[in-house]
């Protein structure tokens, strides 16, 4: 995804998840509009298992970061590509980008 700014321009925080088991990598996570609001950043650094069910790691997600009013209406994507069913199992390496992306309207 791409985005304007670099990381220096926005907070980021370092988050780890409870209760991991296997090998655990470091992520980007990039919020847009209501989630970015909600989260109260624009981006983090997490880190997850590198291995992990879409919908495990966006119920993880939504915990920590206070999504739960949205959570129906999310979308992932992962290095730019979006994750179409959350049943499917997500390979993470290091530096992997997460977005957290909210439905845009349109007017």
């Amino acid at each position: 995804m791409s985005t304007r700014g670099n990381y220096n321009d926005f907070a980021i925080s370092n988050i780890s998840f409870v209760n991991m088991s296997g090998p655990v990598v470091n992520v980007h996570v990039l919020f847009f509009a209501k989630s970015r609001e909600l989260a109260n950043t624009a981006r983090s650094k997490v880190d997850v298992p590198a291995e992990i069910i879409a919908s495990d790691l966006l119920d993880q997600l939504v915990s920590r970061f206070g999504l739960t009013s949205i959570r129906s209406s999310l979308i992932l994507a992962h290095n730019e590509s979006y994750i179409e069913n959350l049943s499917d199992k997500i390979l993470f390496k290091e530096g992997d980008e997460l977005a957290i992306v909210p439905p845009l309207s349109g007017g």
